[in-house]
């Protein structure tokens, strides 16, 4: 992958609208999860836009600059309290669907969301705005 796509701040942010109407569409949800660090940013957009309050983050990352951490490697911190079906986890990118595969063996019943997502990362997204080609995505804040 050394093609990179670049985002511009208004089209994330017209993007994370979208996958907030996608959100709307699928049932009413009370809390939101970020994945830090790339999801903070969507989840802000979406508490705003949804009037959720109830916000918490998880600190999880699959990357050391740009290679892929062994499964082992992976850390997560953070505790989020009580997680449900009306529980959103966002991050920015479901790029190969790692990080979001490792979470739901923790919070099997929370919906899982991301702005993005990539051919790999798709399956285990509930909802995405948009489809993404196999690219280095650099997002605005990068």
């Amino acid at each position: 992958m050394t093609k990179k796509l670049y985002i511009k701040w208004d089209e994330f942010h017209n993007h994370a609208k979208e996958l907030c109407e996608k959100i709307k569409q699928s049932g009413e949800y009370n809390k939101i999860v970020a994945i830090s660090r790339g999801g903070l940013i969507p989840a802000g957009i979406l508490a705003y836009e949804l009037d959720i309050r109830n916000s918490q983050a998880i600190n999880i990352s699959s990357y050391d600059e740009d290679k892929q951490r062994a499964d082992e490697d992976i850390e997560i911190f953070g505790n989020v309290g009580e997680v449900d079906e009306k529980t959103l986890i966002v991050d920015d990118l479901s790029d190969t669907g790692k990080t979001f595969r490792i979470l739901r063996k923790i919070y099997p019943q929370a919906k899982y969301v991301a702005v993005y997502a990539k051919e790999k990362g798709r399956s285990v997204v509930d909802i995405y705005a948009r489809s993404m080609p196999d690219e280095w995505i650099v997002f605005p804040w990068d």
